[in-house]
């Protein structure tokens, strides 16, 4: 299992920095999955299939050692799936409640404090969270340590960017940085500016500003965002991935069912793997060359533990 970054410790430094900043706050870049030296220090991947989502969800983790390797007991978790359509589950816009939902169980089997559930919609917050199902799978489990929330305005931060390429600063969502842990859950999708949306294109969730100005640099401005939010795990839902006409879609025509789940502790990685799931190679999507570029994760996937 690769070495997952301690959040608190991360946090704790990262709040020493931004005292010496002064009046905006400072975290630093962070680079913790460089090529691998070793078969031994090489990243785990886990892919697997299955029709049945909730024992799908769990084999696929069970493969990583279980998300007790993540989450531990007490801990404040944030999950963290796309809701950005006023969609519903069928056309494959955002992440299947199910997969959210077998997540979310998993977090509270492992002793979870808290599961928190949020994401900043391009359409209607309301109508996102209850069309794209993930809202009736949630409030089915009945426990009042999940809550499913609308992002509050006043929870962002201008943070500077350290070694940012497209930007200096940005707006962040800080309920999703100071998290014990951030489970990454984006669905596999095409994106008509960043060719594909995965890992990285899911955390503009959590950032606040006009998104619109990322699509200009979109690769290095997704990577400017990926050096300061660090997802202790990613879970990228391909059950069904949309081929066309992404990232909000409309017809089930542009929908493919491959019943596949990827999981890992590298963001990179897991969007390495999943790009070959529409015909292509890491290669040809620029956010992960510049990811794996900046030191960010591993686009090679012959130096990718598969487990």
């Amino acid at each position: 299992m690769t070495t997952r970054i301690d959040r608190r410790t991360f946090i704790r430094q990262s709040i020493q920095s931004a005292a010496a900043i002064a009046a905006v706050g400072c975290l630093p870049a962070i680079g913790p999955f460089a090529a691998p030296a070793s078969a031994a220090e090489a990243p785990s991947l886990a892919v697997r299939k299955g029709q049945d989502i909730p024992l799908l969800v769990k084999e696929t983790l069970s493969a990583l050692g279980g998300l007790e390797q993540f989450v531990k007991p007490g801990d404040i978790v944030v999950l963290k799936p796309n809701i950005g359509w006023d969609r519903t589950v069928e056309l494959a816009a955002n992440t299947h409640p199910d997969v959210v939902k077998a997540l979310a169980l998993l977090c509270l089997d492992a002793g979870a404090k808290q599961v928190r559930i949020f994401d900043r919609p391009c359409n209607d917050e309301r109508r996102c969270y209850t069309q794209s199902g993930i809202r009736a799978a949630l409030e089915s489990i009945k426990s009042d340590r999940i809550s499913l929330e609308y992002m509050d305005r006043r929870a962002y931060k201008e943070l500077e960017i350290r070694g940012g390429q497209a930007f200096e600063r940005w707006e962040f969502y800080m309920p999703a940085i100071e998290a014990d842990r951030l489970i990454n859950v984006p669905i596999a999708k095409h994106h008509s500016i960043s060719r594909l949306t995965l890992g990285m294109k899911n955390l503009m969730g959590v950032i606040g500003g006009n998104r619109g100005r990322m699509h200009h640099n979109i690769a290095e401005a997704l990577t400017d965002i990926a050096t300061v939010i660090h997802a202790d795990l990613t879970v990228i839902d391909a059950t069904r991935i949309l081929i066309a006409n992404g990232p909000q879609g409309g017809r089930v025509e542009d929908v493919r069912v491959i019943n596949t789940l990827i999981a890992s502790p590298d963001m990179v990685a897991a969007d390495a793997y999943a790009t070959t799931l529409f015909g292509l190679k890491p290669e040809d999507v620029a956010t992960v060359v510049a990811a794996a570029r900046r030191g960010l994760g591993v686009m090679d996937l012959s130096q990718v533990r598969m487990v």
